[in-house]
């Protein structure tokens, strides 16, 4: 029996196609799954500082939730009060294999008081782990013992309080203003690019006060750093420190924290995004993580993407407020 020539072609094509298909289907790149290698998670501040120290405490637990051999690779992006490292990650390519952590208000302040590479709804929110009140501590050699006086210093002392912080339109340089605000006094404001940084200058003596979370204070502290500090700015008292005072109880109605949570840049696929989402949510809810984190004294308040997006949302007409009355940019 003779087959026609067109048919025998046709026959010929599907084969072929069929081959193909089979080929593609087998091949690594049609059965890969994400993450196929490392994720650079990038951090906006320099080592050792509270942001650094979570980032790498939690890394390894969102490899274990992400699975399939999962790493994470910590980069410190310091510089221009987080500026740099949220645009780093803010420009790069969407496809879940750059993250970094988000602290505000920096995230929210920066493109408030001056052009910047990014604004936060640049981000796909991940969602967010920190939440931590701001506070001013002293060496403990100091003199001061409380806000009152140091209040006083300052007043009898203009600008000679200086005062470390973790960059220009940061909560902690936000909370120096507010104090100056509260009590009519003129401090100097001295900018780092973390809180690790600040850590230094206060046990050396090269600043005054250092302006930092409690939660960052308190593990410097326990670590054996040479710091007193004076109050938190929290409506409570912070369960972290609960011997301490809070500004309010010594007569300054002042309450600023930050936020630190993960975000990538906009327009993941949705399947990463999910998986991330998933990953982030086990690991802050790990019980071994959460041993971590108490060890650390980082404050842990998880939100889920829609949450976090409106926290953040209210924190940016808070602030666009705030910088109407009482502009933080430095000549």
């Amino acid at each position: 029996m003779h087959i026609k020539t067109g048919f025998r072609h046709k026959l010929a094509t599907l084969a072929a196609a069929a081959l193909a298909l089979s080929a593609a289907l087998a091949s690594p790149a049609a059965q890969a799954e994400y993450p196929e290698h490392p994720i650079n998670m990038v951090v906006s501040y320099g080592p050792g500082g509270g942001t650094d120290l979570i980032a790498r405490a939690l890394a390894p637990f969102i490899e274990k939730y992400l699975g399939k051999g999962a790493q994470i690779v910590v980069l410190n992006r310091p510089g221009a009060g987080g500026a740099i490292g949220f645009a780093e990650v803010a420009r790069a390519k969407p496809d879940g294999y750059t993250i970094g952590f988000l602290n505000t208000p920096n995230l929210i302040t920066i493109p408030i008081e001056r052009k910047a590479q990014y604004r936060w709804t640049d981000f796909d929110l991940i969602g967010n782990l920190i939440d931590d009140p701001d506070s001013f501590a002293v060496n403990s050699s100091s003199n001061i013992k409380n806000l009152a006086d140091l209040a006083a210093y300052a007043k009898t002392n203009p600008g000679k309080v200086t005062v470390g912080t973790t960059g220009i339109g940061s909560d902690d340089h936000l909370a120096m203003l507010l104090f100056e605000k509260s009590t009519g006094t003129k401090m100097t404001h001295v900018p780092y690019k973390g809180a690790g940084e600040v850590r230094s200058a206060i046990s050396s003596g090269e600043i005054f006060m250092a302006a930092m979370n409690i939660g960052e204070a308190m593990a410097y502290i326990k670590a054996g750093s040479p710091m007193r500090d004076l109050g938190v700015m929290s409506q409570e008292r912070s369960p972290i420190a609960p011997d301490l005072p809070t500004f309010k109880e010594q007569g300054h109605d002042i309450t600023m924290s930050s936020l630190r949570g993960i975000g990538a840049p906009k327009g993941l696929p949705p399947e990463v995004k999910a998986k991330l989402v998933q990953a982030v949510q086990k690991a802050v809810q790990d019980p071994a993580f959460r041993e971590k984190a108490e060890a650390m004294y980082a404050p842990l308040r998880y939100l889920a993407p829609q949450e976090y997006e409106a926290e953040l949302r209210a924190n940016e007409a808070l602030f666009q407020g705030f910088w109407k009355e009482t502009p933080w940019a430095e000549q």
